[in-house]
């Protein structure tokens, strides 16, 4: 059974519900103009439908909901659906061929892409993203190991970059291994520029969020250095905010700005451009946690809330998808 929202809710006068009643959902992604979820403990893909309606479209098998784990990032590429999940010890990436038309769509036989990403109740990573260079991205967390975040020959703690079927690109920074940068502790955002930077969102443990540019081959630090470090052979940071302020999420290139969902934090930050040291806070309090923030196909922005997993202040109808009035940036 489809659910339908409720309509009776209060939202700021510039915004509006595009679907709710999921069960601690994790990331958004479009198969043309069509949204689908991934819901990180049912391990359910949903489909939302017309006015707000959401159906199932397929339970991903075997997936752990323990802790942090579940089914997490999802993105589409061709005919594909690309889930990333746990399963027991290990993270995975796995695809799906996508059948059918909108309102009634289906996934087929699960492809393994990826295997053996460490995996714990903590810091498993999860976000997928296709780059402007048409190869798969995927974040993984240090799993509660730090010092795997340095291990060039583990997967955890890693920016990860592959072909669309699992292959090591043959310009990969580190030959023969699908490694793209290194030293993060929990990497949950990724995102590009038109000029095809990019930019991913990083938990800290108790001082320093951060939001970094990554470059291949690069080494960011974790766990020598949290935040600015000014040591050589790591990357700092482009900006670092307190825990308590960000738990930076899902990010979005939007509009000349980096768009990024903060949990902890419960608002939307917007990092410009064309000064990648300011920042500008809004929406705050307004939805509470905001796991995964997007650009619509119309070019609106939308954000995922995360208020039923446990951790979050429940409001009415959540968790939702709530498609954002103008969002105004730092000049």
């Amino acid at each position: 059974m489809g659910r339908e929202p409720d309509t009776a809710q209060s939202l700021p006068a510039d915004s509006r519900v595009i679907a709710m009643g999921l069960a601690a959902p994790w990331a958004v992604a479009f198969y043309g103009t069509t949204p689908l979820v991934s819901e990180r403990d049912s391990g359910r893909i949903v489909e939302v439908v017309g006015e707000g309606h959401t159906r199932e479209v397929a339970t991903v098998a075997g997936v752990d909901g323990a802790g942090e784990g579940g089914l997490l990032g999802i993105a589409t590429h061709d005919r594909y659906l690309y889930a990333y999940y746990t399963a027991g010890a290990e993270n995975r990436v796995a695809r799906f061929p996508i059948s059918g038309v909108p309102g009634a769509l289906s996934l087929g036989r699960r492809e393994r892409i990826l295997d053996g990403i460490p995996a714990a109740v903590n810091h498993d990573g999860g976000r997928i993203a296709f780059g402007p260079d048409g190869m798969l991205y995927a974040t993984t967390g240090d799993a509660g190991r730090p010092r795997l975040a340095q291990d060039v020959d583990s997967l955890a703690g890693k920016i990860l970059r592959m072909t669309p079927v699992g292959g090591v690109p043959p310009d990969n920074p580190i030959p023969g291994s699908v490694v793209y940068s290194m030293g993060h502790r929990n990497v949950q955002g990724i995102a590009w520029a038109p000029d095809h930077r990019m930019f991913a969102s990083e938990f800290g443990a108790d001082k320093a969020d951060e939001l970094n540019l990554i470059e291949p081959g690069r080494n960011y630090g974790w766990p020598g250095a949290e935040g600015f470090a000014h040591r050589d052979g790591y990357v700092d940071p482009l900006q670092t905010w307190t825990p308590e302020d960000a738990s930076p999420s899902g990010i979005a290139v939007v509009d000349g700005a980096v768009v990024i969902a903060n949990l902890r934090g419960e608002r939307i930050r917007t990092v410009p451009l064309t000064n990648l040291s300011a920042s500008v806070d809004s929406h705050a309090g307004e939805f509470g946690r905001l796991r995964d923030v997007v650009a619509a196909p119309d070019g609106s922005i939308w954000v995922l809330t995360n208020n039923t997993d446990g951790r979050g202040a429940l409001g009415a109808g959540d968790d939702r998808i709530v498609r954002l009035g103008r969002v105004t940036g730092p000049t």
